[in-house]
């Protein structure tokens, strides 16, 4: 088993965690610019993705340019990982691959304080994939209280590129943001992602 294999009861029963579902709740955090680079990328491969309808082309000439332009507004000084094998707890079922983690340091010959760990939606549906994006969140807590890392709040995405879903875990309590965050406002989807950098989300 591994982090692909939850679902949201599992999670939430496996790892006993309260689940709080508002919308909005990232709603009112500010906008944040972003270059015109990337608003070109954004224009050509949006519509190119959501054409071709896979997950590789959605993570590809979507995801990864909004993430790449986030570590490029804090200067590098953040880490960006594609792909990485997670292996935090076995015996919990915490392991396997994550689509994607962000962490605080600007390392990336390996992972040290992730806080927001990001998944592909599966087939476009985002609510399946709360389950393993919010096992991931757990292991990220687990990873940074293992290496003694401040981070008190793990962040959580869930995107079809197109569409973006938010979510926070302090403690035991999962806050799910019920909006959806489509890709044309750009600048609140970068606004909220600035936020959980900056632990203020």
């Amino acid at each position: 088993m591994a982090y692909r294999d939850f679902n949201l009861k599992k999670v939430v029963t496996d790892f006993q965690l309260d689940v709080k579902e508002v919308k909005g709740i990232f709603s009112q955090l500010k906008e944040a610019s972003v270059s015109d680079s990337l608003l070109a990328t954004l224009k050509n491969n949006v519509p190119l993705a959501l054409a071709i309808n896979t997950e590789k082309a959605r993570s590809e000439l979507i995801i990864a340019n909004v993430l790449v332009e986030l570590r490029h507004q804090y200067e590098n000084q953040i880490g960006l990982f594609s792909g990485i094998k997670f292996d935090v707890d076995k015996s919990k079922k915490l392991n396997g691959y994550c689509d994607f983690i962000i962490s605080l340091t600007p390392e990336q010959m390996f992972l040290k304080a992730p806080v927001i760990t990001i998944v592909e939606a599966k087939n476009d549906n985002i609510i399946n994939g709360f389950g393993q994006c919010i096992a991931e969140m757990v292991a990220a807590q687990q990873f940074n209280a293992n290496e003694v890392n401040e981070v008190k709040t793990v962040y959580g995405v869930v995107t079809s590129g197109n569409y973006w879903q938010f979510m926070k875990l302090q403690q035991l309590t999962v806050s799910i943001d019920l909006q959806d965050y489509q890709i044309d406002d750009i600048q609140k989807i970068m606004g909220i992602l600035v936020a959980m950098i900056n632990q203020t989300a």
